[in-house]
């Protein structure tokens, strides 16, 4: 079901600052040339992404799943001078189209594309981070949240997005696997003493991490 009523969000929408026309071009192009182009990030969670870099000041990002550079790119806009960007992508076609993408921005330095299983960058990267945004395999994120979480910056943010799953988390012992993976990740960070935690109907569902 719809997280958010589709008027509200069209409203929501309206009431955003656009994409930049790079952007748009780069989601008219995730829905014709790529599959599920529903996993597109979006307008305006591009913009929160965007928002909480700039608000936070983070410099050292790092992005569990790429998919078309749409994120990635949103957020390498409100880095700071020397921020960089490492985003992890798993399939050689999406990275493909989001490092096109990359390489075509102004951003191109900012970010680097690490081709293969998440859990294995992250092993192979030093923290501190400022922040994290998991948006990949979604039977994945408790591993993702994990690894991540020893290397998060004390004022460091985990940005993990989908965490409503269409509503389907309601039914924690449902027939989608993805729904019972993360309604059984959303009931352990509301209990892990280790973090604070905020989830926001944004979308499918975003959910705002930090230490304790």
């Amino acid at each position: 079901m719809p997280v958010t009523d589709p008027a509200i969000e069209r409203y929501c929408e309206e009431h955003t600052t656009p994409p930049a026309e790079a952007l748009q071009r780069l989601a008219r192009e995730t829905h014709e040339q790529l599959e599920f182009p529903q996993m597109l990030t979006g307008a305006i969670e591009g913009r929160l992404l965007q928002m909480l870099v700039w608000a936070s000041g983070a410099a050292r990002v790092l992005e569990i799943g790429t998919f078309s550079g749409y994120s990635a790119l949103s957020m390498a806009a409100a880095l700071p001078d020397g921020g960089r960007i490492v985003t992890c992508e798993i399939s050689e076609k999406h990275a493909e189209f989001a490092q096109r993408h990359i390489d075509a921005s102004p951003y191109a330095d900012r970010i680097e594309v690490r081709l293969g299983p998440a859990l294995d960058t992250i092993a192979g990267l030093d923290g501190p981070f400022d922040l994290v945004f998991i948006d990949a395999d979604k039977t994945g994120y408790a591993g993702y949240f994990e690894a991540t979480l020893p290397k998060l910056a004390p004022r460091g943010l985990i940005v993990i997005d989908n965490t409503l799953w269409g509503g389907d988390v309601l039914d924690p012992a449902g027939d989608d696997e993805n729904g019972r993976a993360l309604a059984a990740l959303n009931d352990r960070l509301a209990k892990d003493d280790r973090v604070v935690t905020v989830q926001l109907p944004v979308r499918d569902g975003v959910t705002l991490v930090r230490h304790a």
